[in-house]
């Protein structure tokens, strides 16, 4: 990865040309975002930070499913306490119930409620190269639920959302599969570390998640 971005501020028309190419996502928009990011880095920046952004506690809440990696919960991603910072629209709202696991270490007595149409972000957090993937846990209310994952990046250049894909549920609770923050494309584009929000649209049927956690792979 080091030696492609080399070559792309050592040879700015090779940059031209692979406009197309991924760089976190494997997806246009990333990739644009990442271009974008040398004029918008400031002078003298470092192009990506590796450093931790929090002193959050790490656990490993998905070692039961062979994911031994480290995460930390983000911001009200329990959904127990106040959930101030989180953006509700469309009903989503608090119920009573949650994953059955105690991935954060208690039995869960609440989760998110995602009527069809409805939306909920999440408070903006520190990200950075360290910070590559999220997991959370999730069921559907009824058939063919579906729910789409943005993630959202505040920017010198606005606000950001990135699409990374639609998760199809199931009627039990279940840890979803690790998805990328983009964190990469993101640090870019902030001058090493970026402020980031995760988005959950509910696009058809109702659902309901709980447990966001964040993985500092590289701490």
């Amino acid at each position: 990865m080091f030696a492609y971005f080399s070559s792309l501020l050592l040879h700015p028309t090779r940059r031209l040309r692979r406009v197309g190419l991924s760089v976190a996502l494997g997806s246009t928009c990333a990739t644009t975002l990442a271009l974008m990011s040398f004029s918008a880095a400031p002078a003298g920046a470092a192009l990506v930070s590796t450093g931790a952004c929090s002193d959050a506690k790490l656990t490993q809440p998905f070692a039961r499913w062979g994911d031994q990696s480290t995460y930390e919960l983000a911001p009200g991603g329990d959904f127990e306490g106040s959930l101030a910072g989180w953006t509700l629209g469309g009903g989503a709202a608090r119920v009573a119930g949650g994953e059955p696991y105690g991935a954060t270490g208690a039995a869960s007595a609440d989760s998110l409620a995602l009527p069809a149409g409805s939306s909920a972000q999440s408070p903006y957090v520190c990200v950075n190269a360290s910070y590559p993937t999220f997991r959370f846990f999730a069921r559907n209310s009824g058939l063919l639920s579906t729910v789409l994952v943005q993630v959202v990046y505040k920017t010198a250049l606005g606000t950001v959302a990135l699409p990374l894909g639609a998760v199809a549920l199931s009627g039990e609770w279940q840890p979803t599969l690790p998805m990328l923050t983009g964190s990469l494309a993101g640090g870019l584009l902030s001058g090493g570390t970026a402020q980031a929000a995760l988005r959950f649209t509910a696009l058809t049927g109702s659902s309901r998640i709980d447990d966001v956690f964040v993985d500092p792979r590289m701490r």
